[in-house]
C-alpha cells in the first residue's frame, strides 16, 4: 500500500488540475465579455485626434483608437438622433426600422398633462421591438444607460426600462438635452433635481459629468457581473456649454470670428467653447477607462465609440463645423445622407483579442452593432434584423468577415432623401418631400474616386443606377407612423 501512495497522490493532483480547467472554462464561459458603448452626440468624423483633428485634443479616445482598431468606412444609423439610436438599438436599417425621423407622437399634450412631463419625449419603439439591452438579457447581462435616450417617455412602450435596461439616467426627451445645465435629471422615473442649474449658460452641475459619474458607480455595482453600459452622450450637441476649467484650455487659442448666431444659447467664444465640450467628454472617457483598469475589469470589457450622426451646419448655435472641418473630407453635415451627415467614427478596444493600431475600412453601420454584441457576448439576435457582425474583422479574420451588398437609408425630413451604398458606388436620392413632382432622380458617386460626392456620374452608368433604383423600391417597407409618398407609392 506504501508504495500505491505516490500513485494516489500523483492521481489526486491529476484530479484536481481537471477539475480546476474546467471550472475556469466554466467560469470562464459564465462571464462574457463586459460591453461598454459611448456615443457622442452630433460628433464629425474628423473631430477626434485619431481622425486628424487639428485643433481639439482628444487624448484618451485616441488612446482607444491606439490599442484597438479605427473604422474608416462606418456609419450612423440616420442623419438625426431619434432613428439613428433605433436603427443602433433594434439592428435594423432605415427601411425597416420603427423610428424614422424625430418627432413628438400625436398624444404628446396629454401625457403631459396626465405624467406632468415637461418635456414631450420622442416617439417610443413598441413593445415588440427588441432592444440591445433585451437581447442581453438571455446571459443576465446588467444594463445601464447614462445619457439621451429619445425612444420614448416613460409610461410609454419606449420607456428604457420596458426597453432592457434596468437603470437609465439623464435626458429621457431630446428636447430636454439641449441644455447642458438642466433643472433636473431622471433617474429611471424619478426627477432627481440639480440645484444651482436654471438652464442658462452656465450652472453648478454639467450634465456630462453626472453621466460619467452615475455609469462609473454603475460599473462598481456590477464589476463581479456582465454589465452593458450604453452611454449615449449629449455632447457636442448645442447649445454650446462646457465647464469653465476646460473652456480655458482653448480661449485665446483658438481664433474666433464674427457671425450671426441663431438658436441656442450665445456665449462670447463660441469655437473655444465648442472644442471644450468635446475634450470635457474625452476626460470623461478617460475615467472610465481608468476605473475598468483599477479594478481589473479591462482585458474582459469590450469599448465602442462612435457618433449618432455628423456634425452641425450653418453656424447654428455659434458651431464651426468649416473651421474645425469637423466632417472631414466628406460632403455634407447633420440632416443631409451625403457622406458628412452619416459616415462616424468608430474605435474598438478589446485587449487580447483587438490587435492594437489597426485600421479597417471595411463597410459596416449602426445595425451591425446588436449582431456584432451578440457574437461577443454569446447570446442570439433576433432573426428580423439587417446587421451582419463585424466581429471577424474585430479579431483580424477578415477571410470569415461577412459582406453586405449594400447599405441603404432613408430620411422624411430635411427634403425628404434616400440613399444606397453598395461597394464603391453611392446613390442619393434629394428634394422627396416635394408635394407635387417629387425629385426622383437618382444621383450617383464613385467614392473610391471622388468621395467627397462631387461629380455626378449617374448618365455614364445606367446599369449601376437601376440596380441601385431597384433597391430603393425593394429594400424597404412603407411606414405608417413615417409616411413616405414618394417612396410609398413606387
Amino acid at each position: 500500500m506504501r508504495r500505491l501512495a505516490p500513485l494516489f497522490f500523483l492521481f489526486a493532483i491529476i484530479l484536481s488540475c481537471v477539475v480546476s480547467t474546467v471550472s475556469s472554462a466554466a467560469a470562464s464561459e459564465k462571464q462574457p465579455p463586459n460591453i461598454v458603448f459611448i456615443i457622442a452626440d452630433d460628433l464629425g468624423y474628423k473631430e477626434l485626434g485619431c481622425y486628424g483633428q487639428k485643433y481639439i485634443k482628444t487624448p484618451n479616445i485616441d488612446e482607444l483608437a491606439k490599442d484597438g482598431i479605427r473604422f474608416t468606412q462606418f456609419y450612423s444609423g440616420n442623419a438625426v438622433c431619434a432613428p439613428s439610436r433605433c436603427n443602433l438599438m433594434t439592428g435594423k436599417h432605415p427601411g425597416h426600422a420603427y423610428v424614422r425621423n424625430n418627432g413628438k407622437p400625436d398624444y404628446v399634450q396629454n401625457m403631459k398633462e396626465k405624467e406632468g412631463w415637461e418635456y414631450p419625449g420622442q416617439h417610443p419603439i413598441p413593445d415588440e421591438e427588441v432592444t440591445i439591452a433585451e437581447m442581453l438579457k438571455q446571459k443576465h447581462y446588467a444594463t445601464g444607460a447614462m445619457g439621451k435616450w429619445g425612444l420614448g417617455h416613460f409610461g410609454t412602450s419606449g420607456d428604457p426600462n420596458k426597453q432592457g435596461f434596468d437603470l437609465f439616467y439623464g435626458f429621457n426627451c431630446q428636447v430636454h438635452a439641449h441644455n447642458h445645465y438642466p433643472r433636473f435629471l431622471w433617474r429611471n422615473h424619478t426627477k432627481e433635481t440639480l440645484p444651482g442649474n436654471d438652464r442658462t449658460l452656465n450652472g453648478e452641475t454639467y450634465s456630462q459629468d453626472k453621466f460619467v459619474e452615475v455609469g462609473m458607480d454603475f460599473i462598481r455595482e456590477n464589476k463581479d457581473r456582465p454589465f452593458f453600459l450604453y452611454l449615449p452622450f449629449a455632447v457636442p450637441h448645442l447649445a454650446i456649454q462646457a465647464p469653465e476649467e476646460s473652456v480655458a484650455e482653448y480661449r485665446g487659442k483658438i481664433p474666433e470670428a464674427d457671425y450671426k448666431h441663431r438658436g441656442y444659447i450665445k456665449r462670447e467664444d463660441p469655437r473655444a467653447g465648442y472644442a471644450a465640450m468635446i475634450t470635457h467628454m474625452d476626460k470623461g472617457v478617460g475615467q472610465i477607462m481608468n476605473l475598468l483598469k483599477e479594478l481589473k475589469l479591462d482585458d474582459n470589457t469590450v469599448v465602442f465609440f462612435t457618433s449618432d450622426n455628423g456634425p452641425t451646419y450653418d453656424r447654428l448655435g455659434g458651431s464651426d463645423s468649416v473651421f474645425f472641418e469637423s466632417a472631414g473630407p466628406w460632403r455634407g453635415f447633420k440632416g443631409s445622407l451625403y457622406e458628412g451627415g452619416i459616415r462616424v467614427p468608430l474605435v474598438v478596444r478589446w485587449p487580447g483579442h483587438i490587435a492594437p493600431g489597426e485600421v479597417t475600412d471595411h463597410l459596416s453601420a449602426f445595425w451591425d452593432v446588436m449582431p456584432t454584441i451578440a457574437q461577443l457576448t454569446g447570446t442570439k439576435a433576433p432573426a428580423d434584423i439587417d446587421g451582419i457582425s463585424f466581429v471577424p474583422t474585430l479579431l483580424g479574420e477578415p477571410q470569415e468577415q461577412k459582406q453586405h451588398e449594400y447599405l441603404y437609408w432613408e430620411f422624411p425630413a430635411y427634403t425628404g432623401q434616400q440613399a444606397v451604398h453598395m461597394g464603391d458606388w453611392k446613390g442619393v436620392r434629394q428634394n422627396l418631400l416635394r408635394k407635387k413632382n417629387p425629385q426622383m432622380k437618382i444621383e450617383l458617386y464613385n467614392l473610391k474616386n471622388d468621395p467627397g460626392e462631387q461629380h455626378d456620374v449617374a448618365d455614364q452608368h445606367p446599369e449601376i443606377v437601376a440596380r441601385i433604383k431597384s433597391i430603393m423600391k425593394t429594400g424597404r417597407t412603407p411606414s405608417k407612423m413615417f409616411p413616405f409618398p414618394a417612396l410609398d407609392q413606387q
